[in-house]
């Protein structure tokens, strides 16, 4: 399926984006974490919208195809925010969020910032606490960030495709045009310095740990699902997590990796639905 096929601009910034308002059941948004895009939720976004209720699936500004500008904060902060606009611009009062990876940490910052607007929130794998950036990664931003910025598109795509295939339990599932449909959107020099001003240099864990404190705050259903295979964000996070949220659920899923719609997009589905259908204060 084409995830996105429109775009608006949202506090100056054009977000591609999807809706579909198919009836009039509770709004659902999904977030992508990182290094993604909306591709993702290509299993999974059409099954809830089956259901008949309205979807909006959007990527990130600086992801994807939405707009990478050149001099706009891309940090988890600044997509909160910008979460709260979109919101705006679509009339979206109150909705459930399906977050995963540092989308997780997006509608977490938001959730506990506008618990009003939040029925429900479902997170997965995600950021947290100080669980991030990976080692990798932090070597990166502290001994060559500017020099990563030119590396050539074989070099890129051997470093990427390192991370990609560590996020999923079975190699073989992010191979082949899978893999490549996680590439395209860096293919381009433009999309190499992207993927290092509007990703990487924000893989700052500050994010997370500023907001430990107050997650116990938290009053909406929340269910935090989690590959048991994560390489990425071990599993002791999310038992964590579901400590410090009151009344949060744990559902570790077997046999997946970090990218759980990729190692076990059926059992998602399930989940998903599963969580939309329970009741709400």
């Amino acid at each position: 399926m084409t995830v996105l096929t429109d775009s608006l601009v949202v506090d100056g910034v054009r977000l591609a984006y999807r809706d579909r308002d198919r009836g009039r059941g509770e709004p659902v948004i999904f977030i992508h974490g990182t290094p993604s895009h909306s591709y993702e939720w290509r299993h999974i976004v059409p099954h809830v919208e089956a259901t008949g209720r309205r979807v909006v699936t959007y990527d990130l500004l600086g992801y994807g195809r939405s707009e990478r500008p050149v001099d706009r904060d891309t940090s988890v902060a600044a997509q909160t925010d910008l979460l709260g606009h979109l919101m705006d611009a679509l009339h979206l009062d109150r909705v459930n969020l399906v977050a995963h990876d540092i989308g997780g940490a997006v509608a977490l910052r938001f959730a506990l910032a506008h618990p009003g607007q939040v029925r429900r929130l479902m997170i997965m794998d995600t950021v947290s606490y100080d669980s991030w950036p990976s080692p990798t990664w932090q070597k990166i931003i502290d001994e060559r960030l500017d020099e990563a910025t030119a590396m050539s598109r074989d070099a890129f795509d051997t470093l990427l495709t390192g991370q990609l295939t560590m996020a999923v339990a079975d190699p073989a599932r992010m191979s082949g045009d899978v893999l490549e449909a996680y590439l395209a959107p860096h293919r381009s020099p433009l999309g190499r310095v992207s993927f290092f001003e509007h990703q990487v240099r924000h893989y700052d864990s500050t994010y997370t740990e500023e907001i430990s404190d107050r997650l116990g705050r938290l009053a909406m259903p929340v269910r935090i699902v989690w590959g048991e295979e994560d390489q990425w964000q071990p599993l002791h996070y999310a038992k964590r997590l579901r400590d410090d949220i009151p009344g949060a659920e744990l559902v570790v899923v077997p046999g997946a990796g970090h990218f759980l719609m990729e190692d076990a997009p059926e059992r998602l589905v399930r989940e998903i639905l599963d969580f939309l259908a329970t009741s709400t204060p």
